[in-house]
């Protein structure tokens, strides 16, 4: 038997080189991401083990690190390789990711929010 536990990370503070204007993307900017998601497999009695669910801080570190490591043009390709590799790498049913980022002069922030399931349900 399994669970349908969901985890969620709130307000992740990430750096990242993002935005359409080259001088836009040339600076570092600070984005925040919620993220939402449950394991593929996931029993019911987790035995208190960590092995057993989906490493909450092992996600928020691969997170930040899929935002550092390239410039993009836009939140919402951020999001989508987000939402690909967390899929991919931890064994995810599915994830819902909101990126919000502070660039309106006028506006406290904008988002973008995707959910992506896996291929792999059972």
């Amino acid at each position: 038997m399994t669970s349908g536990r969901i985890i969620a990370i709130r307000s992740l503070e990430v750096s990242a080189h993002v935005g359409v204007p080259d001088e836009e993307r040339s600076l570092c900017q600070k984005l925040l991401m919620d993220l939402s998601f449950t394991a593929l497999e996931q029993p019911v009695d987790l035995g208190d083990d960590i092995t057993r669910t989906v490493d909450y801080f092992a996600v928020s570190r691969r997170v930040i690190a899929i935002a550092a490591e390239r410039p993009r043009r836009l939140i919402e390709t951020l999001a989508d390789d987000a939402a690909a590799i967390l899929l991919a790498e931890f064994g995810l049913r599915w994830v819902e990711i909101t990126i919000r980022k502070f660039i309106l002069p006028d506006a406290e922030w904008v988002s973008v929010s995707l959910r992506r399931e896996s291929v792999n349900r059972s």
